[in-house]
């Protein structure tokens, strides 16, 4: 097993067991949960913390020359040509309120180029992973069995899903203009966001997930799950990268045709 494999194999592992943790937190002390904000006004519980220490620590324990970006702590710079991007809980606000949507995310790169993702829902018992190559995976709480998933086929955007993690982001970017124009060319809109909208775009139930405001922790597994899935992930202005602060992923199919009507003047 070379470098690259035994790290992936490391963050699935990773993944799982907080899936535990957190599933658990969620069912059986969220009456009791401990709520803070950050300097942002964004919300941080106890739980995230203790994820992202978990998982860096299991990371520097094994890996301890590579670097490590997340959320709640200081970058980790190491030597090595991988990097990490965590983000304990993606979906604070869902996870703080009840809302099963919330998703654990680890990002891996090498020199670069993004070889690993894995969006784990624990609520929901699901872990949505891809390597670089490999195809995109998706595993259910109690099944031995992995399915691989696919984008939609949708061709049309008159009859596409369009998603978003809140509409007031919009508002924040000063781009509500994009996010009107984009509503009115497809189906139907809903605010089923964070990772787990990416999820849905990755396995063909939605067809476009935007985000005009995305850190890097956010989007650190986004792109190779969608790629994986036959889909694409880039910045508003086209450009392949999780470094954007921004995110477009889609089935690809339509992704030219969402970049046209978000940057319309």
């Amino acid at each position: 097993m070379g470098a690259s494999e035994d790290r992936i194999e490391l963050a699935l592992k990773i993944s799982g067991r907080m899936a535990v943790n957190a599933r658990d937190e969620f069912l059986y002390f969220l009456d009791t949960l401990r709520v803070n904000c950050k300097e942002d006004d964004s919300p941080v519980t106890p739980m995230d913390l203790e994820i992202e220490r978990t998982i860096r620590r299991e990371i520097e324990s094994v890996f301890p020359d590579d670097t490590i970006v997340g959320e709640e702590f200081p970058d980790h710079k190491g030597l090595s040509e991988y990097r990490w991007l965590i983000d304990p809980i993606d979906g604070t606000k869902s996870f703080i309120h009840g809302v099963p949507l919330f998703s654990t995310l680890i990002g891996l790169e090498k020199s670069g180029e993004s070889i690993c993702g894995i969006i784990s829902l624990p609520a929901l018992g699901l872990i949505l992973y891809a390597e670089k190559g490999g195809g995109a995976w998706l595993r259910k709480k109690g099944s031995n069995r992995e399915e691989r998933v696919n984008c939609s086929s949708c061709r049309n955007i008159s009859d596409a899903v369009f998603l978003t993690s809140e509409v007031l982001t919009f508002n924040k970017a000063g781009r509500r203009d994009a996010y009107e124009r984009l509503e009115r060319s497809v189906k139907f809109t809903r605010t089923w966001g964070d990772a787990y909208g990416y999820f849905l775009v990755a396995t063909g139930k939605a067809e476009m997930m935007v985000d005009p405001i995305l850190s890097d922790w956010d989007a650190g597994p986004l792109l190779v799950i969608l790629e994986e899935a036959g889909g694409k992930f880039t910045d508003w202005k086209g450009n392949r990268t999780i470094y954007g602060k921004e995110g477009i992923g889609s089935n690809g199919i339509l992704h030219d045709e969402i970049l046209k009507i978000l940057n319309e003047k």
